[in-house]
């Protein structure tokens, strides 16, 4: 599964080796709510075909009409602004009166997208700079936790994996996750010693790196940008990993498995050189509680948690697997003091 970004650099690409005309929209400024956030991108063809999205579909639909209606008149980048006024905000489904800027550029060779798209499949992080005047296009490797920036002249993006994920386990839940990670624009790295589970491995541009795990957290310098998910249920792989993830900034470790199997886990790494803090840091049972059974639900619900603390959204305790479970597992007491078994949910 590509991220939104990388579906457009894609088309893009596809579109001017095939003669096709077309632009490259990106969300620069935004004021009030705002539908997309920026930095979002779509690329629109000469005939209004278009790919990735800058509000969620009404002002796609006026770009496209422009496009249709007048053809592409501009050579160089332009700033369009949508939403100024109160009936234009209505128009454009920008609600509490959003706006929101873009620059158009219109798309040639010189706009670098081929050689911006192997950077990027290539799991770099590249810096692409757009001269607003003349539309010439600079590229350069970006650093961790680089922003869009917009100035009177330039026009700075960013590309590639924004944040990495070491998945510890080659399973079939790891298969699912690594390819929902993937689309939520994660450099998804997937550890697994062990051979036979490296041979079934079939998620297309993520590879298994043949390694101990441990080691590989050592290696990869983890910064507070990166996520560590153990998922083999062996303490021989997990422990030691997770606890050079635990004293690393990485920005969430957790661990799959039952409530006595992540009591047990606690147990053994408190024989381990970790303070009580980093211990409190490890997420398990991992995951938010929506009922998941499926390993393509459980991937869902163990992103969901890591979207919620990359964004910086305090959950309440009672959405964790284990509060929700213990509060199910709760009997319940009739008035007249029987106990009642609750009914399962999922």
């Amino acid at each position: 599964m590509d991220s939104i970004d990388l579906e457009v650099l894609k088309a893009a690409d596809s579109w001017l080796d095939a003669g096709h005309a077309c632009e490259l929209v990106t969300v620069v400024q935004t004021w009030g709510s705002s539908p997309r956030p920026v930095g979002a991108m779509m690329v629109l063809r000469e005939d209004g075909l278009v790919i990735g999205s800058v509000s969620g579909g009404c002002i796609e639909d006026d770009l496209m009409a422009r496009v249709r209606n007048t053809g592409r008149k501009q050579e160089t980048p332009e700033l369009l602004t949508y939403g100024i006024s109160a009936e234009e905000a209505f128009r454009f489904g920008l609600p509490c009166g959003g706006t929101i800027k873009l620059v158009i550029e219109p798309l040639s060779g010189k706009s670098r997208i081929k050689q911006l798209l192997a950077h990027v499949m290539h799991h770099n992080l590249v810096m692409r700079q757009l001269d607003l005047v003349s539309g010439a296009v600079r590229l350069a490797p970006a650093q961790a936790g680089a922003v869009l920036d917009l100035t009177l002249s330039v026009l700075t993006t960013i590309h590639g994996p924004r944040w990495r994920l070491l998945i510890i386990g080659a399973g079939q839940l790891s298969q699912f996750l690594a390819q929902i990670a993937t689309g939520l624009d994660y450099q998804v790295v997937v550890c697994d010693p062990r051979e036979e589970y490296r041979l079934a491995w079939q998620v297309a541009g993520v590879d298994v790196i043949h390694a101990m795990p441990d080691d590989l957290v050592l290696e990869m310098k983890m910064d507070s940008r990166t996520a560590v998910v153990a998922l083999t249920h062996d303490p021989k792989l997990d422990d030691l990993a997770l606890m050079e993830a635990l004293k690393s900034e990485a920005f969430y470790v957790g661990a799959i498995g039952s409530r006595i199997n992540n009591a047990r886990r606690r147990e053994r790494l408190k024989e381990f050189d970790l303070s009580d803090a980093q211990l409190q840091r490890l997420h398990g049972p991992i995951g938010l509680y929506i009922g998941s059974k499926t390993p393509a639900e459980i991937a869902i619900s163990i992103l969901a948690e890591l979207t919620a603390i990359r964004n910086g959204v305090a959950l309440p305790d009672k959405m964790s697997v284990a509060s929700a479970k213990d509060e199910i597992e709760l009997p319940l007491w009739s008035p007249a003091g029987r106990e009642v078994v609750p009914t399962q949910l999922n």
